[in-house]
């Protein structure tokens, strides 16, 4: 828990309009990659319609301490109707929801939305301006296309998994969904940039094609070239870089851990000052990043010693008084507590009808004149189906045949 004493949690304001605000995305994803794409407009003011099968988007299942935390945070800002796309009355609906739409995501198994009747050219028949965001492990193509592809697989096969850990030990997958965030916030742009185009008359409504095993490919940077050009394939470092020297993370002497980067010249030579050895700098061996990388373990064995004698407190604030960029390494309870999160509001507390208040991160990122917006908590299941279809036109008459024959719920 917090030390400082807890403001009031931040009440949700439906009325309230962000930038994106008129903007419609039927969002028929499950788990992560799409609703994190889908809460990036949603922040933003767009009117993200959560699209559920019955019983609801897997990610209300990933429960810690029986609460359906994964969920409250993604599905912020978002409006929920379920519907029983196996039921033809269910899949008319969709169409007709269509029509007022300007955004479709999904992340089925590619050619399952085609098998359903409901394909891209299905859709923009309907809607010729609609926006068709597929999200799927390995793209719409290909001979993996039809693999199913959740972030772990692709972490593994993009090369990101044997970049990542000790040399000495099994590559490691990161502990959370990665893969998918990047999926998904590379899939927030690429709409926005798609409605520009649109807004702009250089073209309609158009599919982008999101890939997990791109996205994450695409974090290795430049190392398909260095493959190619140079044959070296690059090598589980710990926490360490094949880039720079030093950079790691240091044990201090009281058990608590520092990370630090120098990856200047100028910054590695304030480190040698600061742990006491100035005689590094001209030495061949550390004179050049390039020799300090070849000489990786010894760069770091004597500023680990030094880092070995000091308290982590201690190290902080004699590499600061250097002005050499380290940082320690926090758990989320020391983050939480941390007055830098406190100042900029990094983690705040919005108003949950079911336990009084829920922590989660802020907007991202911030801007200075239209900002993102709390406007809803996340929806309970199918909280909105009967708001939605009024304002498609539905009648009583017609939703309630649609609930007879268990098309929505």
């Amino acid at each position: 828990m917090m030390n400082a004493a807890p403001a009031a949690p931040i009440e949700f304001d439906a009325r309230a309009e962000g930038p994106l605000a008129g903007v419609r995305v039927l969002d028929l994803s499950r788990l992560v990659a799409g609703n994190m794409l889908s809460l990036q407009l949603a922040d933003f003011g767009a009117d993200v319609i959560k699209v559920e099968p019955p019983g609801g988007d897997p990610l209300r299942e990933w429960r810690d301490g029986g609460k359906e935390l994964h969920w409250k945070t993604y599905a912020r800002n978002k409006r929920s109707i379920v519907l029983d796309l196996r039921k033809q009355g269910a899949k008319d609906t969709l169409l007709r929801l269509t029509q007022t739409a300007d955004v479709f995501l999904e992340n089925y198994r590619p050619g399952t939305l085609e098998e359903m009747k409901l394909g891209p050219d299905v859709l923009l028949a309907r809607n010729a301006d609609l926006i068709v965001v597929r999200i799927s492990g390995f793209g719409q193509t290909g001979p993996y296309a039809p693999l199913p592809g959740f972030g772990t697989l692709v972490e593994a096969m993009s090369g990101f998994a044997a970049r990542t850990g000790f040399p000495d030990r099994e590559p490691v997958l990161p502990p959370f969904a990665l893969a998918d965030m990047v999926a998904g916030l590379y899939g927030a742009f690429a709409t926005l940039a798609a409605l520009r185009a649109r807004e702009h008359g250089k073209a309609g409504g158009q599919i982008i094609d999101v890939s997990l095993l791109e996205s994450i490919f695409s974090v290795l940077g430049p190392e398909a070239a260095i493959y190619q050009l140079t044959g070296a394939v690059k090598q589980r470092a710990g926490s360490g870089s094949n880039t720079s020297s030093p950079r790691n993370v240091y044990r201090c002497r009281d058990g608590d851990y520092v990370a630090m980067s120098a990856s200047t010249e100028t910054m590695a030579r304030r480190v040698f000052h600061a742990i006491g050895r100035p005689d590094m700098i001209e030495d061949a061996r550390f004179s050049s990043n390039s020799a300090r990388v070849a000489n990786r373990e010894l760069v770091d064995a004597a500023v680990g010693a030094w880092f070995a004698e000091k308290t982590r407190d201690e190290a902080l604030e004699k590499m600061r008084a250097a002005s050499v960029t380290v940082g320690p390494v926090y758990t989320i309870a020391d983050a939480i507590n941390d007055p830098h999160f406190h100042a900029r509001e990094i983690i705040v507390d919005a108003a949950d009808a079911q336990l009084g208040r829920i922590p989660m991160h802020n907007i991202v990122p911030r801007l200075s004149k239209t900002p993102g917006i709390f406007r809803r908590p996340a929806p309970l299941l199918g909280e909105h189906t009967n708001a939605i279809l009024a304002e498609a036109g539905f009648d009583a008459a017609a939703v309630t045949q649609l609930r007879r024959e268990e098309a929505i719920a």
